[in-house]
């Protein structure tokens, strides 16, 4: 007997997976994509392409476990995205993220370069919700929540950086607030820098989701998930003369 699934399947996503087994699947999600089904995207999104490879196990996590997905990232954000194929398997993985022991690591394309060169942001975010949307709010006051990042600059070029980002914390839009706060917006970010900056395209900044590391839910082995840098940001890059560091490539 089939099984009735909560999330419409999507096979045409063609999603890759940075890795998978029996308990988990890191998904390795281009930018543009929606991480979960909404109001405009009911079939589009991450979500969708995962049920279609691995449906049955994720309908069997259930709707209050999110069908499996521990995180998201934002649509025009790239890289790796954690979902649980076992309700212990989610629940493990929560609890990491909760307690902040899965190290995550970004790798921001920001104007200018942030000041010093090297350093932590502590900066407290709120949630602000404008026309619908919901849009993250620096400073203290009702609903701020403690929010750290660490940062180091990689590389420089044509008034341009490289950004290697640690989030302690995971707010609504970290990065990319804290960033700005110190004076470098993410390339493409015109909500929070550069209203008329298209530089890479309608759905798309300069912010890649590229290494995790976890602790195996079932074995409690170290893992180390990471995703090279996308084609349209090497190619960006590139035309920029911004060198990749050899490890992230």
């Amino acid at each position: 007997m089939s099984v009735q699934l909560s999330v419409e399947p999507n096979p045409r996503l063609g999603l890759d997976y940075a890795y998978a087994d029996d308990d988990l699947i890191v998904v390795d999600k281009p930018a543009g994509v929606v991480t979960q089904p909404g109001r405009k995207h009911t079939r589009d999104t991450l979500l969708n392409g995962a049920f279609a490879t691995h449906g049955k196990a994720l309908q069997n996590i259930g709707k209050g476990r999110d069908y499996g997905l521990v995180h998201r990232l934002d649509r025009p954000t790239s890289g790796l995205v954690v979902v649980g194929l076992t309700q212990a398997a989610y629940d493990h993985l929560r609890a990491q993220f909760a307690e902040r022991t899965i190290e995550k690591t970004y790798l921001a394309w920001v104007h200018g370069a942030p000041q010093p060169p090297e350093g932590t942001v502590r900066a407290p975010i709120r949630e602000q919700r404008r026309a619908g949307r919901k849009r993250a709010v620096l400073g203290k006051g009702r609903g701020a929540k403690p929010a750290e990042t660490t940062y180091r600059v990689l590389t420089r070029s044509r008034g341009l950086a490289l950004v290697e980002c640690r989030p302690k914390t995971g707010r609504l839009h970290q990065i990319r607030v804290h960033l700005a706060q110190r004076g470098s917006p993410v390339v493409g970010d015109r909500e929070y820098g550069r209203r008329d900056d298209r530089s890479l395209g309608k759905f798309r900044i300069g912010l890649h989701a590229a290494r995790l590391v976890l602790r195996h839910p079932a074995s409690g082995a170290r893992l180390t998930v990471q995703s090279p840098v996308p084609t349209d940001l090497r190619r960006f890059s590139e035309q920029q003369g911004l060198v990749i560091p050899k490890r992230w490539r």
